[in-house]
């Protein structure tokens, strides 16, 4: 039997934008130093051209970073005390350049109860897109949240 769950559905096909972030060079540094990317595209345009780009781009999870500046409301889930990070997908689709304005786009994909070992947990699933200053996806990141009791 299905657990019927409350929580504010009226926040489906809403989309929460934010940004524009402005991806500068000292923004692609923080990034490479958190993930520990080495590679030469990452840290510089000669590098990047050698490899094929119009000049440096960020490490894909920069999107992962930028998600966190993006304010979300509450989906009011009427279940468990706790709530944690339950996990996050970063799928690149473009690369992001040193230069760029990227805007993000968020809406609630999922809500739903699993059973496990350790007791019911309720997930709520957040997708984000990012878009540079042309208008082209580079990114959509899809993020969990877990409430458990």
């Amino acid at each position: 039997m299905a657990m019927e769950l409350e929580y504010d559905r009226s926040l489906y096909g809403i989309e929460h934008v934010a940004g524009p972030f402005e991806i500068t060079d000292e923004i692609i540094d923080r990034a490479n130093s958190s993930t520990g990317e080495t590679g030469p595209a990452f840290i510089s345009d000669a590098g990047a051209k050698e490899a094929g780009y119009r000049g440096r781009i960020a490490p894909p999870t920069l999107c992962c970073i930028l998600v966190r500046q993006v304010s979300l409301p509450d989906v009011k889930v009427k279940f468990g005390r706790t709530q944690m990070h339950a996990g996050q997908r970063v799928e690149p689709k473009a690369p992001v350049y040193a230069g760029d304005r990227l805007t993000a786009s968020s809406h609630l994909k999922d809500v739903y109860a699993k059973t496990g070992r350790s007791g019911t947990m309720v997930f709520v699933v957040w997708e984000t897109t990012f878009t540079n200053q042309d208008g082209q996806v580079v990114a959509e990141v899809q993020e969990s949240f877990a409430k458990r009791e």
